[in-house]
């Protein structure tokens, strides 16, 4: 397999891979990192990047996979986090000016999911500015093109996001949606886009939308978007309309 292989190979696949250990996270991450290095000056998916810290991730998860360590649902794959959310000593800017240098210092819960299910954060991709728009563009990160054709828009507000999984920057991208944020780029890129039913994901804080934004996944295949819902989904404490259940098995649910 090579390196575009592995970039545009479903989670699903490069899970059962690594646990096999036909397939180490580092390879994975170095394919990615190398993609997105490439080719993202040219569409502006990624907004932030952890590319040191994501590699020395990836190291420490293939010594867990050789060492006969429990593993995560997720465990070495990549996936990227929307601007909007927080994420604990990584920037989060917003698309704004007004928080161009803030670095949180928690997660916002579906990001700590992630990272419980042992998920390495690439980076951050772009928003129009606080998520409020259509359109892949902000004044502080520019415009985000679609990988198809880039004299066209990606669409928004999840632009990064749907740009990424079409590009092959990895299997797993957060979006979140008020009026059509997951699915506008969604269709626009190519990609599946899923807006889970309200509460099925906590928000914590809240969105500038309150009830109507809701946080899914953008990736290229339905069961990597099952597999991504299945961890981030459930109930948690901080958000008081987050719906009161176990989350699902979504993939065991798929049809064969």
């Amino acid at each position: 397999m090579n390196a575009t292989d592995l970039c545009y190979t479903p989670a699903t696949e490069l899970s059962r891979l690594i646990r096999s250990k036909a397939l180490s996270p580092v390879e994975v991450m170095e394919a990615v990192l190398a993609r997105i290095e490439r080719i993202n000056p040219v569409i502006n998916a990624y907004c932030t990047m952890r590319a040191t810290e994501a590699m020395d991730e990836a190291r420490r998860a293939e010594a867990m996979v050789m060492a006969g360590r429990p593993l995560g649902d997720l465990h070495g794959i990549p996936v990227s986090i929307k601007d909007l959310a927080l994420t604990k000593g990584v920037r989060t800017m917003s698309g704004s000016f007004i928080f161009e240098h803030r670095v949180p210092d928690v997660d916002a819960p579906f990001v700590r999911r992630l990272k419980d299910a042992g998920a390495i954060m690439v980076g951050k991709t772009t928003s129009p500015e606080f998520g409020w728009k259509a359109l892949g563009d902000s004044p502080v990160t520019g415009i985000t093109r679609n990988p198809w054709n880039t004299g066209m828009t990606s669409g928004g507000s999840s632009a990064g996001a749907g740009v990424a999984a079409a590009a092959g920057f990895g299997p797993l991208h957060q979006g979140s949606d008020g009026a059509g944020s997951i699915r506008i780029p969604s269709a626009f890129c190519g990609i599946f886009g899923h807006k889970p039913s309200y509460g099925r994901v906590p928000m914590w804080p809240t969105s500038n939308t309150d009830s109507a934004s809701h946080t899914g996944p953008m990736t290229r295949t339905v069961a990597d978007a099952a597999l991504m819902l299945s961890v981030i989904a459930g109930p948690d404490l901080s958000d008081r309309t987050a719906l009161d259940a176990a989350p699902a098995d979504c993939v065991a649910r798929l049809d064969p």
